[in-house]
């Protein structure tokens, strides 16, 4: 998209061409005829004929009472809707190119992305941010950037490949490309006016740019504090209590696709009242690349949504004019004219499959497929994230000098909490506690020393092999989940080799490996082979533990490092814990013998 949006719609010859357009002086450069228009105002269902010049609606008229145009685009029947907006997602979570992606998501009514692009920021600084903007500058998908918030996540606590204060968001917020603040992670230090946090936000609020949040599990005081503090949203829910909690506090929602299991009670709350609210949005978060290939982007969550019991109007509207809104773009959103021809038209309003999609009022896709092939920026050094050496089994155990000790141990996927356990110590490594599984983070941005720092996880079910990642919330070190000490080093190394990605090892055999070579993070293959490889690693780790949804699931591997969350997480530093600040180097909290 154009560096000059939106106000590239304000050039005087287009709006004088549109008007003449529109009165009939002259003719359109596009009509789309024989659609119904879901109106996002009234929430109508009505007959009309839109006329376009250029990217600008020139006219939203009766049907049939024009038929001067350029090009007719024929609707068969099928429902017209402003282009869908997600308005908050990472395409790093797909694992491929800004291009790939949109190739994947324009074809099916995703016109606009919030893209916050901390996966990069936190390997790669700055110039990660860079790149992701000169990947999207030319794609039929318009991309809102979000300068990252939290690199990394939990300073102090974490060592990422970067760091970004104060001086560095305003200097990123001054670019025009740069519609706000992404997520805003370190919840307790904004509560508490910490000064690093504190600078953060006041960056964004003096750029008159949306701050974005990441409240999870925040009530009360502690909500209102990350509220007052300068935070104006949340994808963060954990029950449909909490989303009207957080209606009612004023946040805007951005109600998330990414947790499935949530979206049936957050229908059924909102379907309690007599309306959408305006504050309620859609975004997708993180999509694996099978679930992108065989599901869709924003158009699965508005889909599963209706599927769940929502008015597809209302699905609708929060996935376009309430978007829009949001972000301060008047010009999307809404068919009606002096608006972005964005449309969309789908076949129906239960699958909503996409017939044809407009940008910028041209043909981006139809029937599926874009109507212009896209090429992908080079990813040049990001090529060469991996700056760190073969791993032994050894380097996963921990030493001791005693015969027994007692270690702290991280209880539970995802809503962690404290935990001890009394184990022996063999050879002069400590074995892990019964029914534990050991996880390791080890630094691969060159700024530390690249050794594993063990801990061990309790709760997370009986691990017969390994799994590694450089996928790992926020600052993307290598993690390694194992059962064992030769599996660990097996999967650690063969991910190294890749130049990132994943691997699972089992019985001395890596089973599975994904390499993900741009920055860890991100394949330059396509989707489809992306997606394959990906289900098949997921399938190879159903060998190698036992899931018990919905918390203890793959995808609680890519979090369980992610420090700013309440809790104790493992990072490359140790077992950190937020609430407290506490790092602990080495889980051995006492010698019992």
């Amino acid at each position: 998209m154009t560096r000059a949006e939106p106000f590239d719609l304000s050039s005087p010859e287009l709006r004088l061409r549109a008007a003449a357009a529109a009165r009939g002086a002259e003719a359109f450069d596009c009509l789309i005829i024989n659609g119904t228009i879901i109106d996002m105002v009234t929430g109508e269902h009505r007959r009309a004929d839109i006329g376009i010049t250029g990217a600008l609606i020139a006219s939203v008229h009766a049907p049939d009472s024009r038929k001067d145009a350029i090009k007719i685009i024929n609707a068969k029947g099928g429902y017209i809707t402003p282009g869908l907006i997600d308005t908050h997602m990472h395409i790093e979570s797909s694992m491929i190119t800004p291009a790939t992606y949109a190739n994947a998501v324009v074809p099916r009514g995703v016109t606009t992305i919030v893209w916050d692009p901390h996966e990069f920021g936190n390997v790669h600084g700055v110039v990660g941010v860079d790149w992701a903007i000169a990947a999207t500058r030319d794609l039929p998908l318009r991309t809102i950037m979000l300068a990252p918030s939290c690199v990394p996540s939990a300073p102090g606590l974490e060592l990422a490949g970067a760091d970004f204060d104060a001086d560095v968001l305003n200097n990123l917020l001054a670019r025009p490309e740069i519609g706000g603040i992404a997520e805003v992670m370190t919840m307790r230090n904004v509560i508490d006016g910490e000064p690093r946090m504190s600078a953060i936000v006041h960056a964004g609020l003096a750029a008159g740019k949306p701050v974005c949040g990441h409240a999870r599990s925040l009530t009360g005081p502690d909500l209102a504090a990350f509220m007052a503090a300068g935070v104006t949203s949340d994808h963060e829910l954990i029950s449909g209590q909490d989303l009207m909690e957080k209606l009612r506090a004023g946040l805007t929602i951005e109600m998330r696709g990414s947790h499935d299991h949530l979206l049936p009670e957050f229908v059924q709350e909102l379907n309690r009242l007599s309306h959408l609210p305006q504050t309620v949005t859609l975004c997708t978060d993180d999509v694996f690349p099978d679930d992108l290939l065989n599901a869709g982007g924003l158009d699965d969550v508005v889909r599963r949504l209706v599927r769940y019991g929502m008015k597809p109007e209302w699905a609708l509207q929060a996935a376009t004019l309430n978007a829009s809104r949001r972000f301060g773009r008047d010009d999307l959103g809404l068919i009606a004219a002096g608006r972005r021809a964005d449309i969309v038209i789908f076949d129906n309003l239960s699958d909503f499959t996409a017939q044809t999609v407009l940008t910028n009022g041209t043909v981006a896709a139809e029937n599926g497929t874009l109507a212009h092939s896209l090429a992908s920026t080079s990813a040049g050094d990001f090529l060469q994230s991996m700056k760190i050496g073969a791993l032994s089994a050894d380097d996963f155990r921990i030493r001791s000098d005693a015969k027994r000790v007692v270690v702290a141990t991280i209880d539970r996927p995802r809503f962690t909490q404290w935990g001890q356990a009394e184990t022996e110590v063999t050879k002069g490594f400590v074995v892990p506690p019964q029914g534990a599984t050991m996880i390791a983070v080890a630094h691969r941005h060159g700024r530390a020393e690249a050794k594993p720092r063990v801990g061990f996880l309790r709760e997370w079910g009986s691990w017969r092999g390994a799994f590694a990642t450089t996928v790992s919330h926020d600052s993307h070190n290598l993690t390694v989940f194992g059962g064992n000490e030769d599996d660990m080093a097996l999967a650690a190394n063969a991910v190294t080799a890749a130049g990132g990605g994943m691997a699972v090892a089992l019985n001395g055999k890596v089973t599975a490996l994904l390499p993900l070579p741009v920055s860890g993070l991100v394949s330059e293959a396509s989707l489809a082979d992306v997606a394959a490889q990906f289900a098949a690693l997921r399938t190879a780790m159903d060998d190698v533990v036992d899931w018990q949804p919905p918390y203890l699931i793959f995808k609680a591997c890519f979090g369980a490092t992610l420090a700013c969350n309440a809790g104790p997480h493992q990072t490359d530093q140790g077992i950190a814990d937020v609430k407290t600040g506490q790092v602990l180097a080495s889980p051995i909290l006492q010698v019992t013998e």
